[in-house]
């Protein structure tokens, strides 16, 4: 994926390329982890199996619905490039300071705390129990060393010039694809009547687990609401990050109908794949034990359930191959947009320039350390509450966006228009409001932090405008 200047992109890739992209950003390390925090919560298969039909849902109306605005812009910057055209310069700014600041670098971060749990499942003393250094509160320990490492690596890896990028991202994305649905096959085939039985017994009590002590309290009312929506934290995190193809819509081939087709297909690809996940895991593993897997790796749990004690190492291979696809694609895609907004003044002068293998290396770099800093700050589910809540807001405010250039620019030409508009997109946005609410409700230190830091890009924006 060659990046000249904005002018001389090189459009390589194919709609293949594009849902590979999509799959591949999006299929992390969640669906291996996150279910079980989910059953911590809501305590049922009915709830779990619905939070991620839910999320499946609203993650295909959002991007079906920002298939209308990559036809309308059909270049690099993607999200970025459609909030300033609907918002203008500071709401354009305030998403590009985000997505450095906490969304794309939390991702990163959190995906690669996910990579060194999972090593340290082959090699222990990579684990997070290894501390090297302690100050205070502060612990440095062997995991966040591995991220680290693996953050610089694929850094170098995409500074180098992007042509094996493409296919790195392709040919791993596949191997993912590939071993989950083979796990998902094998854990039906594995799967037993009784576990089953059990689990969907009781399918609609929801009751959540006190983890201090293992015990469960049935909950209701306000409860349930705020259940429902930690749950959503993991379901919803585990389908972020696809709307990196428009980012790179400047490399598509026939951008119009590819980046807006290839938005659809990777999404509904991922949710069935989620869904089918969690249907498989509920035929294998009894619900306590989702509950109560070992640093929360449920998918380590259902395959020594269906391969033994192989299984671990399957699985742990497994998610080193699909968390390290995911940050390639992340790390590649992330650059764009420092390097799209430095071209409008808004980011770093140096990360609009392009190295001798044309691409934008001082901004891979600079993301790059961010992103590797955010790997000491925490634990993999306080980097969740900080993206999420943020994502959630450029989500809505993106999708509004196409009400706003409906009526700002009735004229233009939309080759592909929204699915479902005016109903769906609006259906998308009171969800998701209700889900953020609900969130800064629940958890208000974690996801506080990360509102306080998009805000803190107010000032920013003023003070670098004066400068100019």
């Amino acid at each position: 994926m060659q990046d000249h200047n904005q002018e001389h992109f090189k459009r390589e890739l194919g709609l293949l390329d594009g849902t590979m992209l999509v799959v591949g950003s999006m299929i992390g390390s969640g669906i291996f982890i996150v279910s079980s925090d989910m059953v911590r919560q809501l305590g049922s298969a009915g709830w779990l199996i619905t939070m991620w039909m839910f999320t499946g849902f609203i993650t295909v109306i959002a991007a079906v619905s920002y298939g209308e605005l990559s036809s309308m812009f059909p270049k690099a910057g993607g999200q970025y490039v459609y909030i300033k055209e609907a918002y203008g310069k500071l709401i354009g700014f305030l998403y590009g300071w985000s997505f450095f600041a906490v969304i794309q670098t939390g991702t990163i971060a959190a995906v690669g705390v996910a990579f060194s749990k999972f090593t340290a499942y082959l090699y222990p003393p990579v684990s997070e129990k290894n501390v090297i250094f302690e100050l205070g509160d502060f612990q440095l320990h062997a995991a966040q060393i591995v991220s680290i490492i693996t953050i610089i690596l694929l850094s170098y890896i995409n500074s180098r010039g992007v042509k094996n990028s493409k296919i790195l991202q392709t040919v791993l994305t596949v191997i993912k694809v590939a071993s989950i649905f083979g796990l998902i096959i094998f854990g039906f085939v594995a799967a037993k009547a009784e576990v089953w039985d059990a689990n969907w017994a009781n399918a609609w009590t929801s009751q959540s687990m006190n983890v201090d002590t293992g015990s469960w309290l049935p909950i209701s009312g306000l409860a349930l609401i705020s259940a429902m929506s930690a749950a959503l934290v993991g379901s919803l995190f585990s389908s972020v990050a696809w709307e990196g193809v428009t980012f790179i819509a400047g490399e598509i081939k026939n951008p119009k109908r590819n980046v807006g087709l290839s938005l659809f297909l990777g999404t509904l690809i991922v949710s069935c794949i989620y869904i089918l996940a969690n249907i498989m895991y509920l035929a294998v593993v009894p619900l306590q034990d989702i509950a109560t897997a070992e640093s929360d790796r449920v998918a380590v749990v259902a395959s020594q359930n269906i391969f033994g004690n192989v299984g671990t190492i399957i699985i742990a291979v497994m998610i080193m191959i699909s968390t390290f696809a995911c940050n390639n694609g992340l790390i590649m895609a992330g650059a764009r947009v420092y390097y799209t907004m430095a071209q409008d003044g808004l980011f770093f002068k140096k990360a609009s320039h392009l190295n001798e293998a044309s691409v934008p290396a001082w901004a891979l770099w600079v993301q790059c350390i961010w992103a590797s800093a955010l790997c000491l700050t925490g634990k993999y589910g306080d980097l969740l509450d900080f993206v999420v809540i943020i994502v959630l807001v450029f989500y809505i405010l993106t999708i509004y966006g196409i009400f706003i250039l409906r009526k700002k620019v009735p004229d233009a030409e939309r080759p592909y228009k929204a699915f479902g508009y005016p109903f769906l997109p609006a259906l998308y946005i009171v969800l998701a409001i209700a889900i953020g609410i609900t969130l800064l409700y629940t958890k208000p230190s974690t996801c506080g932090w990360g509102v306080l830091i998009m805000l803190i890009g107010i000032p920013i924006y003023y003070l670098t405008k004066q400068k100019k």
